[in-house]
């Protein structure tokens, strides 16, 4: 057996990225002979079975000239015409199997996951794939209304399992910690669904109550310039670091140190970040999606005065007396035994 993966490869490191590696360094471990094809912008040199096409057209030569068994495609954010593109030509190869794992555990949520119909363009490519992965219970009901066979979609949660690292921060957000005894972190991308002007606005009551807090904001995206001048803005600005992308093992060393996680969203689905600071044994708060695992703090959408009760709620209790989570491999075996039962 030989597999192709098809996705975002870090860095940057994200949810998507964790569950591409954690499957890429399974099949390594098993012996399995694994390539994979990075699919953002995000590029560099080829090597050790890892290629970075720049062009669609390079991307496609590459899934024609490769040798495997099974292709399985990750996706994240929403199903654009581009992706259904690249569904479909995963679908069509001729002796191949396909998979496609859906992250965007909030998808079903939207305008475009509620009008799920089997006679759509989405339907009918989706239900080409030789398998289906869902994140979650009612992005398998998504599916399903799609028109999927109920034996080609299977439900297998993300996979959280970091080990805590003993690394040095950088120097900038090292200093940060060291200046400030409990630090909120926040670990998303900076786009409007993240919500981060609320984190930012409500930090100002924290800081009242708590005068020796700190935010720290971790992640990149379309809104970084706003985001920035909106913390410039504010009197308390020596407050927040915005600490742009983070190596992995950064970010997970930084979740031992906080105090707590905030992750508030217009919409999320199942966060790969929650289940690491839960696994880490970090207090989480985060806007209430209905697909939060256990042992997360819920707050309403939007809800100013809900975050700062929570925060100083979690501020009050030891972290110490929280017991971490740990998951284990069980989810990306089960990803492994669906390409066996593939291949058998």
């Amino acid at each position: 057996m030989e597999v192709l993966l098809l996705g975002p490869y870090p860095p940057p490191h994200g949810g998507v990225q964790t569950n591409l590696v954690a499957i890429r360094t399974f099949l390594k471990r098993q012996g399995v002979p694994c390539s994979v094809i990075n699919l953002t912008r995000h590029r560099r040199p080829d090597g050790e079975g890892i290629y970075y096409p720049r062009t669609a057209y390079e991307t496609l030569s590459l899934i024609a000239r490769l040798r495997y068994d099974i292709v399985h495609l990750h996706i994240g954010g929403h199903l654009s015409n581009r992706l259904l593109g690249l569904c479909a030509a995963c679908a069509w190869l001729p002796g191949k199997k396909s998979v496609m794992t859906f992250h965007s555990g909030g998808y079903p949520l939207t305008k475009d996951g509620l009008s799920a119909r089997p006679l759509t363009l989405r339907g009918v490519i989706l239900r080409r794939l030789d398998r289906v992965i869902a994140v979650n219970t009612a992005m398998v009901e998504m599916f399903l209304r799609f028109g999927l066979e109920k034996q080609r979609v299977r439900l297998i949660l993300p996979y959280a399992n970091p080990a805590a690292p003993d690394i040095p921060l950088p120097a900038n957000l090292a200093a940060f910690f060291a200046s400030h005894q409990e630090v909120l972190l926040s670990v998303n991308g900076l786009e409007p669904e993240y919500d981060l002007s609320l984190q930012i606005d409500a930090f100002a009551s924290v800081l009242k109550r708590h005068p020796s807090a700190g935010l720290v904001i971790a992640g990149s995206g379309s809104l970084e310039n706003q985001v920035r001048a909106l913390i410039d803005s504010k009197p308390y600005s020596r407050h927040i670091l915005l600490a742009g992308d983070l190596p992995h093992e950064v970010v997970l060393q930084a979740m031992t140190l906080s105090a707590v996680l905030l992750r508030t969203t217009h919409y999320d689905g199942d966060s790969i970040a929650v289940r690491e600071a839960l696994a880490l044994g970090t207090p989480v708060i985060a806007t209430d999606t209905g697909m939060r695992p256990p042992g997360v703090r819920l707050i309403p959408l939007r809800d100013s005065s809900a975050l700062e009760r929570a925060i100083d709620e979690c501020l009050a209790n030891p972290r110490a007396s929280l017991v971490p989570q740990q998951p284990g491999e069980e989810n990306i075996a089960a990803v492994y035994d669906l390409y066996r039962e593939l291949v058998a």
